[in-house]
């Protein structure tokens, strides 16, 4: 693993501290990976807050309205007046889908960059950050009205969709679970609306991201004071009003069975709601289930290339400094480069 380290007196934060050069032909773009609780959004005030930068959202729930205590989400009143991006933009009547996010993602990054400030990206959400990254396969658009159906068929006969996707692709119908409800209802709206396997649709060529040079920063906590962080704050979830959050979230409209309604935190707060679970079990099965999350998402998150791993937490101190480093790093070589005439676009897959 390698791991920068850069002594204090090393940094010269004023002198690079929110320049991008205007002729500047790749533009820098900051991206914050890890598990759940490794502190990303401490880090990624931090490092806006030094370079000039504005934040860019990388969590599937965080975008819904309402999902704020179990999405860990950062109440206005401590974003240092900092701009975030792809906060709170999807109602309970959208399923906010990694094609939507790539697309806001982009655009977003497009106007921050036209403000010649800096994009840092943040975020647990390994499939939004590739779709950013590397793109997407070209899917059709989704059919509501196809959607519906499927769905119903779905209700009545929960098996049949599997039973039709391995019908016309193995392949897909091995990849995905006979009770994925969200993805199978995908699978076969992708194969009637192109009117070809699902997998040979997503074998199709993507689009990556350009003329951004990334610099990815990866944060790797101990393991073991990792899941004491993901204890406490799951425990504090709920002391917080868990419970009541998620009561108005369904009163606002949004249906029990929506993905975000489903995450780690809000699952088991409508079970205790619906008289399913006792609150204490509730508290457990979120801790266990954080935990594994932060695994998964560690084990997503190593296959990314090009990531520079820094052992602690975001809230470190140290860890804020070698980060400092190695951004002040990255745009001093974007300008040497600039000022130089050389060509340095990357996609950053």
């Amino acid at each position: 693993m390698f791991e920068c380290r850069a002594p204090v007196g090393a940094l010269n934060l004023a002198a690079y501290a929110g320049y991008v050069p205007a002729t500047q032909k790749a533009k820098p773009l900051i991206v914050l990976l890890g598990p759940t609780g490794a502190g990303k959004t401490a880090l990624a005030l931090e490092i806006a807050g030094q370079f000039r930068g504005e934040i860019v959202n990388c969590d599937s729930v965080q975008v819904y309205r309402g999902f704020d205590i179990g999405a860990a989400k950062l109440p206005e009143s401590k974003r240092r007046g900092i701009p975030h991006h792809l906060f709170d933009i999807a109602g309970p009547e959208t399923e906010f889908t990694a094609g939507d996010y790539l697309r806001e993602a982009r655009q977003a990054l497009d106007e921050i960059s036209s403000r010649n400030r800096i994009a840092v990206v943040a975020g647990g959400a390994g499939f939004y950050l590739r779709a950013l990254l590397h793109g997407l396969s070209p899917a059709p658009l989704r059919d509501e009205q196809l959607r519906a159906r499927l769905d119903r068929i779905a209700e009545k006969r929960p098996s049949f969709l599997h039973f039709m996707l391995n019908r016309c692709d193995q392949t897909a119908a091995a990849r995905i679970h006979p009770n994925d409800r969200q993805k199978l209802i995908r699978a076969m709206e992708i194969s009637l609306l192109a009117r070809q396997a699902v997998s040979q649709v997503q074998s199709e060529p993507r689009v990556p991201l350009e003329g951004y040079a990334v610099l990815k920063i990866g944060l790797d906590p101990d393991r073991s004071e990792l899941r004491e962080q993901l204890a406490c704050r799951a425990e504090n979830m709920f002391q917080e009003g868990l419970l009541d959050e998620t009561r108005q979230l369904l009163a606002a409209g949004y249906s029990i069975d929506s993905k975000a309604m489903h995450s780690v935190g809000y699952k088991q707060a409508m079970q205790v709601l619906a008289g399913q679970l006792p609150l204490q079990d509730a508290i457990h099965q979120c801790i266990d289930r954080t935990r594994q999350y932060a695994k998964r998402q560690m084990t997503w998150f190593r296959a990314e290339r090009n990531v520079v791993w820094l052992n602690g937490f975001g809230t470190e101190g140290d860890v804020q400094l070698r980060a400092f480093a190695l951004v002040q790093s990255h745009l001093q070589s974007l300008s040497e480069k600039s000022l130089s005439g050389s060509e340095h676009i990357n996609s950053g897959p």
